[in-house]
């Protein structure tokens, strides 16, 4: 028995080890997965606003005899908008910086579209108009969630691969810290309405 003894004490430490890692790993996984659904949901919520934007545009031109310009903002920003593509398996903090850039700019387009749409009764009348515009309300809530979410679900797969010992393993597997969603530059400046 003593002769089989160190081959049972080294087994039993070689799969403790294995267990250990395949844990630390297979928590990795599981954490980059919620990151990838949270992003998912993220643009979702910004493609129901895109979607949303085309009704809008289209209720507000038929209705309203109005500013090309801010109509072709809105068009143009929701183009630009639409072509950033995010890897969700990479995301990285310039990636997530021109994304919220080119949404950013969504934001502002719609922002004038509505203080402009102001100058006419019949349009803020209009029960198509008002839904949709309750619909953009009830979107840009949505797109605050998932964005919440999405950081909320970054936060335990940053803090599990940079953890020690899990971050000595994290990197030999792959696992690279993802980034958080910011505040876009100058959001912390109120937002000046004129009429």
């Amino acid at each position: 028995m003593k002769r089989f003894l160190p081959w049972i004490i080294g087994a039993v430490i070689i799969i403790g080890l294995y267990s250990w890692v395949k844990g630390i790993n297979n928590t990795a996984v599981t954490l980059s997965q919620s990151v990838e659904q949270s992003w998912g949901d993220v643009q979702t919520s910004y493609q129901r606003r895109n979607d949303l934007i085309g009704n809008l545009v289209n209720t507000v031109k038929g209705a309203a005899d109005f500013e090309k310009s801010t109509l072709t903002a809105v068009v143009e920003a929701r183009a630009k908008a639409t072509s950033v593509n995010v890897d969700p398996t990479n995301i990285t903090p310039e990636q997530l910086a021109e994304f919220n850039k080119a949404q950013s700019g969504v934001s502002s387009a719609l922002s004038r579209l509505l203080v402009t749409v102001e100058a006419y009764p019949e349009l803020k009348a209009n029960q198509n108009f008002l839904k949709l515009q309750d619909e953009l309300a009830s979107t840009e809530n949505q797109i605050l969630t998932a964005r919440t979410r999405f950081n909320e679900a970054v936060k335990p797969y940053n803090t599990h691969i940079k953890t020690f010992p899990n971050s000595l393993f994290a990197g030999m597997f792959g696992f690279k810290e993802k980034a958080y969603f910011n505040a876009v530059e100058g959001a912390e400046k109120p937002v000046e309405v004129k009429f």
